[in-house]
């Protein structure tokens, strides 16, 4: 999103995703549902995950496939824990 003088631009991404993904969203929404009351969207879920490797510093260096940036975002919660002392 940009801020265009106090106006928020959104656009839209339609994406692909197989059953078992969509079946993930769809626990990871219910989930929240019956633990605080408020369903998370697609949209709200994918937004969260980009957020968080936008504020990690991810970049697409390095990264040719789904699998690279997957193992990127491993490496990087790996270091996390370590850091936190291993929860």
């Amino acid at each position: 999103m940009q801020d265009n003088g106090g106006q928020v631009v959104t656009h839209r991404v339609i994406t692909m995703l197989g059953r078992q993904e969509m079946d993930y969203l769809d626990k990871l929404g219910k989930d929240a549902l019956f633990s605080t009351g408020h369903k998370l969207s697609y949209n709200d879920i994918l937004r969260g995950l980009i957020d968080f490797a936008m504020e990690a510093g991810i970049s697409g260096e390095m990264i040719d496939s789904a699998k690279s940036f997957k193992e990127k975002l491993s490496r990087l919660l790996s270091r996390l824990e370590i850091k936190k002392g291993g929860s």
